[in-house]
C-alpha cells in the first residue's frame, strides 16, 4: 500500500531521503547546497537568504512563510526528482534503498527534533488546519451533552470544527470573547470564568498566537487550569512553532497542531500534529486506516497522495530554522514589530490590539484606526496602505470588539519595512474620521 500515510510513517528498511542527492543526480542547473550549521546565520544577514518581490513592503507573512533560498533550491531539486522517478521511487523499488517511506520518516524526525518531541508523537499533515481538524473531530472521549469551549480569537476553520462537534456529536458549544485589554490576568480570568460556569466542559480549544490580533496566550497556565477540572485542551500552535522560542512539551498539552509552512518556512502543503504517546488512543484513527496499527500515529491521518517533494524538503527547512536559532528568530521578529509599534505609540488614532507586555505578543500585531468600526472601513485602510505606500497588510474580522489590520513581518523583513508602515500610519491616522 503506497499512499500518503505510508509516506508519512516510519520505514526503517529504506535509506534516508538525503541519500537521494548523492545516488541520483539532481538537475544540471541546480547548484550544490551547503549544509547549514546551527546558529551560523547572523540576524543582519537574514535578508540575503531570500528572493523577495521588489518594490513592496510585505508585512503579511502570517499567511505562509517565504522559503529561504536554500530551502527553495532543495524543493526544486526534490520536485524534479519525484517527477523523474515517479512510481519507481514511490513503490520502493529503486536500487540502494531510496524510497518514499524513508523520506517521510526523515521529515518526521526533523520536525520532532525541532519541537522537542518523540518521532512517534508526530504525524505530518497537509496543513495546520488539517492537523487541528483531525484532533478536534476525532477526539474520542466526547459524549453527547459534554461542552466544548472556544473564544473569538480562535481560527475560523477550528471554530467550524468545534461547532461541528455540536452539530454532529451532540456537544454543547460555548463561545466566549477574549477581553480587551487582554492582560495576562484578564486572559486567565476569562478562561477561569468560562470553565467555572461550564461544569460539563470536556474539551477546550486554545490558540497560542491569535491569527487575528497576534495575542500570545499563557497556554501552559490555561492547560493546567483546564486539566485541574478534567478538561482536555487542544492547542493551535500554527503561529507559535518556529516563531516563539519553546518546545511543544513545554505547553503541557496532550494535543497540538500547527503549520510547518508558516514559521518553519517549509513548502506549502505541510503541517504537523503532536499527540502525547499515552493519549494516542483518545484520537480515533482515520476511516480508511485499516491497514495501519492503531498504535501508529500515522493512522490518524486520512489517506491520499501528498506533495512528496514538499515533505522531502522539510528537513532543509528545519536545518535553516536551527541555523538562525529559535531565540534569535524570536528576537528578530520582536524587534521588527516593536519598531513600528513604538513609532506610532503617541498617536491616539492608532489602537494596538495587544497589550504592551512582551509575554503577550511576538511577530504579529494588529491595530485599528479611530473610526474603523466596519469591515468596509478595515478593507479601505488595507487598500490605502497598499495603493499609496506599497505597504501590504491584511484586515481580519471575527474579533468581538471589531475588525483589525494585521501586521506580520517575516524573517527577511527589514527596519525599512517597519518604518514605511509607521510613516504611512502617521500620515493616514485620521482617514476614517
Amino acid at each position: 500500500m503506497t499512499n500518503r500515510r505510508v509516506f508519512l510513517k516510519s520505514a526503517v528498511s529504506c535509506a534516508p531521503a538525503a541519500m537521494i542527492a548523492t545516488q541520483y543526480a539532481a538537475p544540471q542547473a541546480a547548484a550544490p547546497v551547503t549544509k547549514l550549521q546551527p546558529n551560523s546565520i547572523p540576524l543582519a544577514d537574514l535578508p540575503k537568504h531570500y528572493d523577495i518581490e521588489p518594490g513592496i513592503h510585505n508585512l503579511e507573512n502570517g499567511y505562509w512563510g517565504v522559503m529561504p533560498r536554500s530551502v527553495a533550491q532543495v524543493y526544486a531539486e526534490q520536485t524534479a526528482y519525484v517527477n523523474r522517478t515517479n512510481s519507481i521511487w514511490a513503490r520502493n523499488v529503486l536500487p540502494g534503498g531510496a524510497c518514499l517511506a524513508a523520506g517521510g520518516r526523515e521529515a518526521r524526525e526533523a520536525v520532532a527534533r525541532q519541537v522537542g518531541a518523540h518521532v512517534d508523537e508526530i504525524a505530518l499533515t497537509r496543513s495546520g488546519s488539517e492537523a487541528l481538524e483531525t484532533l478536534i473531530t476525532r477526539y474520542k472521549p466526547l459524549r453527547p451533552g459534554d461542552a466544548v469551549l472556544y473564544c473569538d480569537l480562535d481560527y475560523d476553520a477550528m471554530i467550524a470544527s468545534m461547532d461541528w462537534l455540536g452539530d454532529q456529536r451532540g456537544a454543547q458549544v460555548v463561545r466566549f470573547a477574549m477581553p480587551e485589554p487582554a492582560t495576562t490576568a484578564n486572559i486567565l480570568q476569562a478562561y477561569d470564568d468560562v470553565l467555572k460556569r461550564t461544569p460539563n466542559a470536556k474539551l477546550l480549544l486554545v490558540t497560542q498566537v491569535s491569527n487575528r490580533t497576534g495575542l500570545v496566550t499563557p497556554v501552559k497556565q490555561i492547560v493546567a487550569m483546564a486539566r485541574a477540572r478534567g478538561v482536555d485542551t487542544i492547542v493551535d500552535a500554527a503561529h507559535g512553532v518556529a516563531c516563539l522560542d519553546f518546545q511543544v512539551p513545554d505547553l503541557g498539552a496532550d494535543f497540538v497542531g500547527w503549520s510547518v509552512h508558516k514559521w518553519t518556512s517549509a513548502p506549502l502543503g505541510t503541517g504537523a500534529m503532536y499527540i502525547r504517546k499515552d493519549r494516542l488512543q483518545d484520537v480515533d484513527p482515520a476511516d480508511d486506516a485499516h491497514d495501519l496499527s492503531p498504535d501508529d500515529i500515522s493512522s490518524r491521518v486520512a489517506a491520499g497522495t501528498v506533495n512528496f517533494a514538499a515533505v522531502l524538503s522539510i528537513p532543509a527547512a528545519v536545518e535553516f530554522h536551527f541555523a538562525v536559532g529559535a531565540a534569535a528568530k524570536e528576537q528578530h521578529l520582536r524587534s521588527l514589530r516593536d519598531r513600528w509599534v513604538h513609532a506610532v505609540a503617541d498617536l491616539p488614532e492608532v489602537e494596538i490590539a495587544v497589550p504592551d507586555d512582551p509575554a503577550r505578543y511576538c511577530a504579529i500585531t494588529s491595530f485599528r484606526l479611530k473610526g474603523m468600526h466596519t469591515e468596509a472601513g478595515a478593507h479601505r485602510v488595507q487598500q490605502q496602505l497598499f495603493d499609496k505606500y506599497r505597504v501590504h497588510t491584511v484586515w481580519r474580522k471575527g474579533v468581538a470588539k471589531g475588525p483589525v489590520i494585521r501586521v506580520t513581518p517575516g524573517l527577511y523583513s527589514t527596519a525599512a519595512d517597519s518604518d514605511a508602515l509607521a510613516a504611512a500610519l502617521r500620515a493616514e491616522r485620521g482617514m476614517l474620521l
